[in-house]
C-alpha cells in the first residue's frame, strides 16, 4: 500500500544546507563554484522550477559568497515563491540587457566552474565569449556525487514512488495480458501510477517475447501471446521524486529453459543487494551480480550495468559499472537490475531500488521477484 500522509514539505534552511554542501565541495574539487541552470540540479538546490525558456536564469554558488540566482525580470516574481528563495539573493535583467554582463561580476575571471550537465550551451558560450578567461565541466564529471547522498526527507520521497511503483505491480498482475498489444499494457502501467500518486510517468517498458532481448524496448504494437515471457520496467516522479522497477512475468507456464533464465537473474539481483554496504565500491555491486549471470554460463547476454542513481531524475550517478570505484555511503539510492536478454526469444529483467544504510542496504521495493504467471 502507498502511504496516504504527504511528505514533510522541504524547507529554506534544507536548501540552504543544499547550496552550501556544493560549494564546499566545488572548492574541495578546486573549482571556482557551481553554477545551476534550470532543470533538476535547479530544482534540487532551490524548489525553484521556472517553465523552458530562451532567457538566461543560473544560479551561482561560490564557496564564501552567498548563493544568488540570475532571473528574467518577467519571471522574478515566480522565482521569489520558491521555497529555497530565502535562502539565496535574486539578481534580475531585463529584456534588451546583457545577461552575462549582469552574470559577469559574480564569476572569477579566470575560474574553473562546474555546470549543469543541461545548461544551453548558447549561455555557456555567451559567458565564455564574456569572460574569456573562465572554463567549465559539466557537474556529472566533476561534481557526479553532488545529489547522490539523500537526507531523510528525500528518502521518505524515494520509499513513498517505491511503494506506489510496487502497487502498481501487484494490480498489473490483475489484467489480462494475452491477446493485448504491448502498449495496451503500457497504458495500463501509466494509468496506475497516476492512480497511486505519480505526477509523471517517465517510462513504461513492455517487452513482449523476442521484444523482451531489448533491454529499452518501446512498447509497440506486437500482440502479446500465450507462453511468451513480457518484461515490464516502469518509474516516474512521486512527490518530485523517481520510482524505477522492473518485473518480468509470463503468460501462462513457462518451459524449464525460461524458468531457469529467471531464476539465475532472480539469483543475480540477490547477490547485487546482498554486496551493498558503506564502503564497498560502486563497480563491486556490478561484480557480485554479474558473477552469478556469468558462472551459469550467460555472461555475454547482460548486456548493461547494474544499475544507476536515482532521486530527482529516475537516471543519476551514481552508476554500479565496472570501473566505477566511487564507495557507497549512507542516504545513496540505486537500481540494483540484472538482466538476461537472448536475442530473437525472450529476456528477463529484475530490478528493486535499494538505499545504503549504515551497516548495508535496505530495498525500497518490495513486491514479489519470483516469476509471476499471468493470463
Amino acid at each position: 500500500m502507498t502511504s496516504p500522509h504527504q511528505p514533510v514539505p522541504f524547507t529554506a534552511d534544507d536548501y540552504r544546507a543544499r547550496m552550501a554542501r556544493a560549494a564546499e565541495s566545488a572548492a574541495e574539487a578546486g573549482l571556482a563554484g557551481v553554477l545551476v541552470a534550470p532543470g533538476p540540479d535547479l530544482v534540487h538546490f532551490t524548489g525553484y522550477q521556472p517553465g523552458n525558456t530562451e532567457r538566461l536564469t543560473l544560479l551561482v554558488l561560490k564557496a564564501g559568497q552567498d548563493p544568488v540566482l540570475v532571473v528574467p525580470t518577467l519571471e522574478a516574481p515566480d522565482a521569489e515563491r520558491a521555497v529555497g528563495a530565502p535562502a539565496l539573493t535574486l539578481r534580475d535583467w531585463t529584456d534588451g540587457k546583457d545577461p552575462y554582463a549582469v552574470t559577469a561580476p559574480l564569476l572569477d575571471a579566470g575560474g574553473r566552474f562546474g555546470i549543469s550537465d543541461n545548461a544551453w550551451a548558447m549561455h555557456l558560450l555567451g559567458l565564455q565569449q564574456f569572460l574569456p578567461g573562465t572554463s567549465y565541466v559539466s557537474l556529472t564529471a566533476a561534481l557526479p556525487m553532488l545529489r547522490a547522498v539523500k537526507d531523510a526527507a528525500e528518502l521518505e520521497r524515494l520509499a513513498a514512488a517505491g511503494a506506489a511503483a510496487d502497487a502498481t505491480y501487484e494490480e498489473i498482475l490483475k489484467v489480462r495480458f494475452s491477446g493485448r498489444k504491448e502498449t495496451d499494457i503500457a497504458a495500463d502501467l501509466a494509468a496506475l501510477l497516476k492512480q497511486f500518486g505519480h505526477s509523471q510517468v517517465d517510462f513504461t517498458v513492455v517487452g513482449s517475447g523476442p521484444n523482451g532481448a531489448n533491454p529499452h524496448h518501446e512498447a509497440g504494437d506486437r500482440t502479446i501471446e500465450h507462453g511468451d515471457m513480457v518484461v515490464l520496467d516502469f518509474g516516474g516522479l512521486k512527490h518530485g521524486y523517481g520510482s524505477d522497477t522492473s518485473r518480468t512475468v509470463h503468460v501462462g507456464e513457462p518451459t524449464a529453459e525460461e524458468q531457469r533464465v529467471h531464476d539465475i537473474v532472480r539469483e543475480a539481483q540477490e547477490a547485487g543487494c546482498r554486496a551493498v554496504r558503506p564502503g564497498v565500491a560502486c563497480q563491486e555491486i556490478d561484480r557480485a551480480a554479474r558473477a552469478v549471470v556469468t558462472e551459469f554460463g550467460y555472461g555475454e547476454r547482460f548486456i548493461h550495468r547494474t544499475g544507476h542513481g536515482i532521486g530527482v531524475t529516475t537516471h543519476e550517478p551514481p552508476y554500479m559499472i565496472e570501473g566505477e570505484e566511487q564507495p557507497l555511503v549512507p542516504g545513496m539510492c540505486f537500481s540494483v537490475e540484472p538482466g538476461i536478454y537472448l536475442p530473437g526469444r525472450f529476456g528477463v529483467r529484475i530490478e528493486d531500488i535499494v538505499t545504503v544504510t549504515e551497516d548495508g542496504g535496505r530495498r525500497l521495493n518490495t513486491t514479489a521477484r519470483e516469476l509471476a504467471i499471468v493470463e
